[in-house]
């Protein structure tokens, strides 16, 4: 995964947007086409304290709502921290939106102030499809995104 050309195309294709959703719709397209082992690509976004619901995505339909207590992505948004999964089924509380989801890898989404403005979520039908270096090259490139949303 070349992280250095996806952080330019999207770099471009942003400077100078503010709004989440387009953003989250932007980078969504941009990591689906590029990641060759995401075959779900999309953003849960903060809605209520403790509340996640879809976002721009690209792939499979996924679900609809997921609480902060529950499954990889509400772990995420509930810890600020990353989930790199290799096996969802070892994942206690996994969400399974999709059957074929073998692993997952989903990183919070924060605004310049601090904001917790949702997370970014990649499922593949592959096992262990992802790793440390998906995530922080992924985090990068979400800090400098979405630095000025709102």
């Amino acid at each position: 995964m070349d992280y250095p050309a996806l952080a330019g195309t999207l770099r471009a294709l942003c400077h100078g947007e503010t709004d989440t959703v387009a953003l989250m719709a932007t980078v969504a397209c941009e990591i689906h086409s590029a990641h060759p082992q995401s075959d779900w690509t999309g953003f849960y976004r903060v809605t209520a304290p403790g509340l996640l619901k879809i976002g721009p995505y690209q792939g499979g339909h996924g679900c609809l709502v997921i609480p902060f207590d529950r499954g990889v992505c509400g772990a995420a948004a509930r810890t600020g921290q990353a989930q790199i999964v290799p096996d969802v089924e070892a994942f206690p509380g996994h969400i399974a939106c999709a059957a074929s989801t073998r692993s997952e890898l989903v990183l919070p989404v924060w605004n310049g102030a601090g904001a917790l403005l949702g997370v970014l979520d990649l499922d593949s039908n592959t096992p262990a499809a992802f790793d440390e270096a998906d995530a922080k090259a992924l985090a990068a490139i979400l800090a400098e995104t979405f630095a000025g949303a709102h």
